[in-house]
């Protein structure tokens, strides 16, 4: 069975071929500047790499594109379009859904409920979706909502401090995200330590968060109602508190969707460093001397200690941390930062080996530390592609 996992921009289209057969990885591809004159349309199959260029002017076509190359007599892996069996999407969040859905009009209309609350995110993939339905009637459709991980999460790290109607008829309680990344990181450390462990998985990338899993399942997330919140991402703003919000509409003059606009771009790494939303940028400015950048660091550590020793409370204890995402598997001094000074706690981490490590799942404890300190590099399409195979399996 052959499965197509796409994750959708506003102008953009990549996406993962599976064989579900052996969970074989047969194509990565990435369609962009939808809607422009010319399209860039690349693919890798058989670790050869093709490009060409196109005029796609909206998300199907892209689909077509793709399936054009994934087929082409002389270079592609697939015999016919009808080889796919269904598309994959990693949604993000609907209202009154979670878990893995069939994609049709009804939840198309709940993720539209929540584009406010998702501004990056369920705006551009309600469009492609919706034309997709209409204009691929054949592929049949499944979104695996990032959501879903989280459903396990018990109540007294769900709700919030407001009136309890407020949670339940307008959904003001946290959800958690990264939901695909937490279940890869989950279901890897059961393969390599077994079950029943404690782990707290650090998802540090463009958008982070830090998630709490025992025995296989989420206990609590560093997301709320929106992935908006948490720790700060690369240029949305994190925890903030609301009551700030109003004091800043007046002295900026801006109204309230241009302040959610502003959180929304032109907050976290970009805002604090004033350099860039690209943490190699701010790293480099740190090693030459410029303080706000430090600074800006400094901070999302702080964010993920807290997190991390929050979460070590409520599991009891940690038997696995884990870092993951692209600062997380790549930026050694970020790990170094997180944990410093955790001795103490059991958690040491082997410096020499930290330095060497790049984006390759390894461990990276001493052998003092009780608690072993890995990178698992992260594997959010498979955990699509295989929801996706379970949802076709329940027509069967």
């Amino acid at each position: 069975m052959k499965i197509l996992v796409a994750n959708l921009g506003s102008t953009s289209f990549k996406y993962s071929l599976f064989d579900m057969s052996d969970e074989t990885l047969l194509a990565r591809g990435r369609v962009e500047r939808i809607g422009e004159p010319e399209s860039p349309c690349s693919v890798s199959i058989g670790g050869k790499s093709f490009e060409i260029t196109a005029c796609v002017p909206d998300h199907a076509v892209a689909v077509r594109q793709c399936l054009a190359q994934l087929t082409d007599p002389e270079t592609g892996c697939l015999n016919s379009a009808a080889d796919v069996a269904a598309i994959g999407f990693k949604a993000v969040m609907a209202s009154g859904y979670s878990g893995v859905q069939w994609v049709t009009p009804a939840l198309l209309d709940a993720m539209e409920e929540l584009n406010k609350v998702m501004p990056a995110h369920n705006p551009p993939y309600v469009r492609a979706m919706r034309l997709l339905n209409e204009k691929l009637p054949d592929i049949p459709l499944v979104a695996a909502f990032e959501t879903g991980f989280h459903e396990s999460i018990p109540d007294h790290n769900r709700y919030y401090g407001v009136p309890l109607e407020w949670a339940e008829q307008y959904s003001a309680r946290r959800f958690g995200f990264h939901g695909a990344s937490h279940r890869y990181i989950a279901t890897r450390c059961a393969e390599l330590f077994g079950e029943n462990k404690r782990i707290i998985s650090c998802h540090l990338g463009g958008s982070s968060s830090v998630c709490a899993i025992a025995d296989g399942k989420s206990r609590g997330s560093s997301m709320g109602s929106s992935a908006q919140t948490g720790l700060f991402h690369n240029n949305r703003v994190g925890d903030f508190d609301p009551f700030m919000t109003s004091h800043l509409m007046a002295k900026l003059g801006k109204t309230f969707d241009e302040m959610l606009d502003l959180f929304s771009t032109k907050c976290g790494l970009l805002g604090l460093s004033g350099v860039s939303s690209d943490f190699r940028d701010v790293m480099k400015e740190v090693a030459a001397g410029n303080k706000r950048a430090k600074l800006a660091v400094d901070v999302f550590v702080g964010d993920v200690r807290r997190y991390l020793g929050a979460f070590l409370v409520e599991l009891g204890g940690v038997d696995v941390i884990v870092f993951t995402g692209g600062i997380g598997e790549r930026q050694p001094e970020i790990r170094q930062l997180v944990c410093r000074e955790l001795t103490g706690l059991g958690i040491e981490l082997d410096e020499a080996k930290n330095a060497t490590c790049m984006a390759e799942e390894m461990p990276l404890q001493t052998a003092a530390s009780t608690t072993q300190i890995w990178v698992v590099p992260t594997n959010e399409e498979i955990i699509v592609a295989r929801q996706t195979v379970a949802k076709l399996n329940e027509r069967a």
